[in-house]
């Protein structure tokens, strides 16, 4: 029986990766410290905080296939120390932050990555995933899979990006949304990604892929999380220059509008996904992942406090300020 070492396999991405790992027949072991939950069932969990002496001693031993979630530069030398030599193959999950340039539509695996230093930047999560791209390739040579996802959606999703529009569509009334023409999103389902993560353990894929949906016009993802919430919602919307001057934050985080990025960004969610789909990448339909997120977002409270979005109060003082 293969068997699949997860760092992590506690939290979202790494639950799900488990789960379809114990789903597809592996012998599964989550090594986590467990504070987000437990391991899915079927899978082993050894508790361990990775940050402490001997952290790896309850796993070292042979592994079909390591997969990799960490960002922290600490986190990610010293599972390489620890486990490089004991695993077939190695699994790491980057990001298409890594890129140096998001100006460039079509960019693929090939494009320029950011510029990191021996030791990248604290606080630049672009620098600390390119910086474990290549330390990760010097240790592991031909044994790594770099796994660069688009913006991950889907149940269960911590930062509340794609979740913030359905829920806020389902809450109806007017809703401040920004001029999207010209805008652009780019998503992958949490499960496809996972799904894919899985097979590309299974079949030892190697190089560099970036993990993502084709690019969707902003509109028509905006409209599609519309028709899912089902309500006479009527959508304001308001151009860059407002937005900004009134202090809405793109893309993410507190008093943000998610998913709106500057226009100069217009290349950050139009990658290219050719490698993907040659190497056996599959997205579902946006309806299905939204009716997933929505139905997800109603368990949760459509009203829970969020880590991104306009909250209620300030989007009801925005529109009053606009006056229309």
């Amino acid at each position: 029986m293969r068997k699949v070492l997860v760092l992590g396999g506690t939290g979202w991405l790494g639950h799900e990766i488990a789960r379809q790992a114990v789903a597809d027949g592996a012998d599964v072991t989550c090594l986590a410290r467990g504070s987000a939950g437990g391991a899915p069932d079927g899978a082993a969990l050894v508790r361990s905080d990775r940050t402490l002496p001997g952290a790896y001693d309850e796993v070292d031993r042979d592994w079909d296939e390591v997969v990799e979630l960490a960002t922290d530069p600490d986190l990610v030398e010293g599972a390489l120390d620890a486990l490089a030599a004991r695993a077939r193959h190695w699994t790491s999950i980057s990001s298409v932050s890594v890129h140096a340039r998001d100006d460039e539509p079509g960019a693929d695996e090939s494009a320029e990555l950011v510029a990191v230093g021996e030791r990248p930047d604290p606080g630049d999560y672009a620098q600390q995933k390119a910086w474990a791209e290549r330390t990760s390739s010097a240790r592991l040579g031909d044994r790594l899979l770099v796994v660069r996802p688009s913006l991950i959606v889907g149940p269960g999703d911590p930062s509340d990006r794609f979740g913030w529009w359905p829920s806020r569509l389902a809450r109806g009334g007017r809703v401040l949304v920004p001029t999207t023409e010209g805008r652009w999103a780019q998503l992958i389902d949490v499960g496809d990604l996972a799904a894919f993560v899985v097979r590309a353990g299974r079949e030892r894929l190697l190089g560099v892929v970036t993990a993502a949906g084709e690019p969707l016009p902003l509109a028509d993802v905006i409209e599609e999380a519309r028709v899912a919430a089902g309500t006479a919602a009527e959508l304001v919307p308001v151009d860059d220059a407002w937005l900004v001057d009134h202090d809405v934050h793109w893309w993410a985080g507190p008093r943000s509008l998610p998913l709106w990025l500057p226009h100069e960004a217009s290349g950050f969610a139009r990658r290219d996904t050719a490698a993907f789909r040659a190497a056996g990448g599959t997205t579902r339909p946006l309806a299905e992942t939204t009716a997933r997120v929505l139905a997800d977002e109603r368990a949760r409270g459509l009203d829970r406090p969020r880590r991104a979005g306009l909250d209620a109060d300030d989007e009801a003082a925005l529109l009053r300020e606009l006056g229309r």
